[in-house]
Parts: C-alpha cells; sequence; structure tokens
C-alpha cells in the first residue's frame, strides 16, 4: 500500500478513531510469514496433525449432501447442535451450561469484542491484568476505555491488587465495568490463577455487582497439573461472561468460538452480532459438527498436547542454555507461551528490530501486553506452539546471542562512563 501523507478523510472519522490501535501480533504476521524467520511471536495451534483423510472426508461429505445448507445463511446466535458440541467441551472442564446461555461468535475475539462494544461507554474503567492478551487492549481502547492493569505474579491476578482498585473506585461513586481475565496458562504470561485466587476474585465480583469477562482458549491444553474449576462454574450469582473458541483444540481457521453468559446479557450480544455479521459461519459449523460426530476431538486434543508439551521442553531446556543468567522467565503448565524478563535496561521493541535483521528469529515485546504500549519494555513472549523442536532450539540460540550482545554493549557502555 502506497505511503498516504496527508488525509483528505481525516474530517470523516469518528472521534473513537482517534484511540485506535493496532495488535502488536498483527503488525508482525507479514514478517514472521517469511519462510527464512524463526517466529516465536505467533500462538499458532498446530494444525499439521490434524487428520487429512478425516478432513477430506467430512468436506466431501458436506458438499455431497449438504452443500445447499453449508452455503446459506444460519441463525445468528448459531445451530443447536454446535452449542451442544460446545457443552461437552465444557463439560470437559467441568464446567455445565445450557444451550440456552451460549452464542456461537466468530472466533473468541469476536465475544472480546462483542463485550467492550455491549459494555464500555467512553471514559469507563475496565480491569485487566498486567501483562494482558495483546489482542484484547485494541478492543477496549477502541471503545475508549480506561485500562487499570493490575499485576500478575506466578499465582496468576493479583485479586487483592484489585480489590483495592474496585474500592478506589467505589469511594467515587464508580466501578469498573468488567474485570478482565485470562486464568488458564495465561498469554502472554503463561501462568494460571490459582483455585484460592479464583474463588477471591469470584467473591469480589458477588460483593460489588462486578461482571467478569473469563477468557479461556486454553483450558483444555494442560500439561501437568490438576485441573481447576473455571470461573464460570465457581460463579452463584451470574456475574461472569466466558469466552472460549474451537481455535486452540480444532482449528483457528475454522474461526468459531462462544460466549456463555446468563440471558439478558446474551440477548444483547445477539443483537450486537446481528450488527456485526448476522451469524456464525454455517459452513465452519457444519464441519465441526460433522467432527464431533465422526472422530473423537478429545484424542486429537490430547496428541496436540503431547505436540506443545515436548516443544515446552525444548525452549525451556534453550533458554536455561542460551539465555543469560540475569533473565527469567516461567514455567507454564500448558497453553502455547513462556512469558521471560530481561534486565530493565533491555528494550524489547528494540532488540526484536536487531533479532531480526541479524538472526532472522522473531517474538512478541513485552509492551504490546500494557495498554500504555510503554510498560513491561523489558519483557518478551515466546511462543512455543508453531514451532518444530528444533527451530525452537535454534530460534532461542540466536536471540540469546542477540541478548547477550545488548547486554555486552550496555555493560562496556556504562564502564566507559564511569571511567
Amino acid at each position: 500500500m502506497a505511503k498516504i501523507d496527508f488525509d483528505k478523510y481525516e474530517e470523516f472519522y469518528a472521534k473513537r478513531s482517534g484511540e485506535m490501535r493496532s495488535s502488536v501480533m498483527r503488525d508482525l504476521m507479514a514478517v514472521v510469514a517469511r519462510p527464512e524467520v524463526i517466529s516465536l511471536a505467533g500462538g499458532m495451534p498446530n494444525t499439521e496433525s490434524f487428520s487429512r483423510k478425516i478432513l477430506a472426508k467430512i468436506m466431501h461429505d458436506i458438499s455431497m449432501h449438504d452443500s445447499a445448507a453449508a452455503l446459506q445463511y444460519g441463525p445468528t446466535e448459531g445451530f443447536d447442535e454446535t452449542k451442544e458440541n460446545i457443552t461437552k467441551v465444557m463439560a470437559a472442564e467441568g464446567t455445565h451450561v445450557d444451550i440456552g446461555n451460549l452464542i456461537v461468535t466468530t472466533g473468541a475475539q469476536q465475544g472480546i469484542d462483542l463485550s467492550a462494544r455491549l459494555l464500555i461507554d467512553p471514559g469507563d474503567t475496565i480491569i485487566a491484568e498486567a501483562p494482558t492478551y495483546p489482542g484484547a487492549i485494541p478492543s477496549f481502547t477502541n471503545f475508549q476505555a480506561n485500562v487499570c492493569q493490575v499485576p500478575l505474579d506466578a499465582d496468576g491476578l493479583r485479586v487483592d491488587l484489585a480489590r483495592k482498585e474496585v474500592e478506589k473506585l467505589a469511594k467515587n461513586g464508580a466501578k469498573p465495568k468488567f474485570i478482565y481475565v485470562i486464568p488458564n496458562f495465561h498469554n502472554p504470561g503463561g501462568v494460571s490463577l490459582s483455585l484460592h485466587r479464583r474463588h477471591e476474585l469470584v467473591a469480589l465480583a458477588k460483593e460489588h455487582r462486578l461482571i467478569i469477562l473469563e477468557d479461556n482458549p486454553y483450558g483444555q491444553l494442560r500439561f501437568e497439573g490438576e485441573p481447576l474449576p473455571t470461573l464460570y462454574s465457581l460463579d452463584d450469582d451470574d456475574n461472569v461472561i466466558y469466552l472460549s473458541t474451537f481455535s486452540k483444540i480444532l482449528s483457528p481457521g475454522i474461526r468459531l468460538g462462544w460466549v456463555a453468559a446468563p440471558a439478558p446479557l446474551l440477548a444483547k450480544f445477539n443483537l450486537g452480532k446481528q450488527a456485526a455479521d448476522l451469524c456464525p459461519s454455517t459452513l465452519a459449523q457444519m464441519l465441526v459438527n460433522r467432527y464431533f460426530k465422526e472422530a473423537r476431538w478429545q484424542d486429537y486434543v490430547s496428541r496436540v498436547i503431547d505436540i506443545y508439551r515436548a516443544r515446552r521442553d525444548v525452549m525451556l531446556a534453550a533458554l536455561k542454555e542460551y539465555f543469560p543468567e540475569e533473565a527469567s522467565w516461567t514455567l507454564p503448565q500448558g497453553g502455547f507461551f513462556i512469558w521471560a524478563t530481561l534486565p530493565e535496561y533491555i528494550n524489547s521493541a528494540d532488540l526484536l528490530a536487531l533479532a531480526l535483521e541479524e538472526e532472522l528469529v522473531a517474538f512478541v515485546p513485552g509492551s504490546g501486553a500494557w495498554a500504555d504500549g510503554k510498560s513491561g519494555a523489558n519483557h518478551m513472549r515466546l511462543a512455543f506452539c508453531g514451532v518444530p523442536e528444533d527451530k525452537i532450539e535454534e530460534g532461542i540460540k540466536r536471540l540469546g546471542k542477540v541478548i547477550k550482545e545488548q547486554m555486552g554493549l550496555y555493560e562496556a557502555l556504562r564502564g566507559g562512563k564511569e571511567s
């Protein structure tokens, strides 16, 4: 696209368009798609292990017997059969939901966007973790929310600090429109919200009449440890909106996710989705529904878990071998990501530019996980999900080399000033 120095359409834009910002992950997509780049950036699910025979059979059966229906509009909230299959996925995590409390979305990202569209007025405060999912920040800021971020630690969101923020707002007669949380194998943090804090957070929402926006795309991808209940399952006061997706357990290409919510909220979601895209893809829903009939989805998830576990272990071993001892990182029990912390004088955005130019390796800079776009500059998100084991090790080796070079340069400059 040609560079535009003057935008003659400036007078036509809505005021909120000035708040729009891109996702750091989307910005990297064109670069990391280059075959010579080892990308530890994108949270790309492993789709190579999906059975080609099963996919070919399902697509053939749909085209031969249901092509007219597959190419037609469907209900805004999705087919009942799709929602029945969603209840099976949620039941696998110990969560019961009625199909009347479900709406099928175009990926979980649409669930985030619809939640923002439904709940946020300009200037409203929402609480999110620090760091938080970089793809959620544009949804919140596009609707001109004040994003108050509360730190994570090894046990997930610091609920005690979230409570302080809620109480601070209450003194001014306000409350957050919702608390956005990724409880399982956090993106980008890699940590999980402890059982005790899950109960604390649900109690906080009940006490202050708050909404929790629970984003749980990775809950099925546990490598070890005991499963933890969803916030939705712990909630007895209808305060939780639950988001998830088929992207991580089947395929992101089918673009199907879902929202589980109390009926009054769900009615508004339905209206918002009508305005956004009328209905989820009928073809994609048929593909998923046939797959649930003809294959064992949990067997496939077990296979990809084995792949992801092995890749995580390779990355952890490579980090230990090639990263400087001044660096630290999380030890995820599932999901896609490791969150690495470098010395404070290292800016990971600058480091990314060097890593791409000098070593052809990519990652997501930490600042993309903060609403101000500045905090967390010495952090990085490393994805182990979409890269073969040999490339993971090579990518970490190259990245470690660039980091050590930058640390050496810093030490040389600091020593020069002191002398």
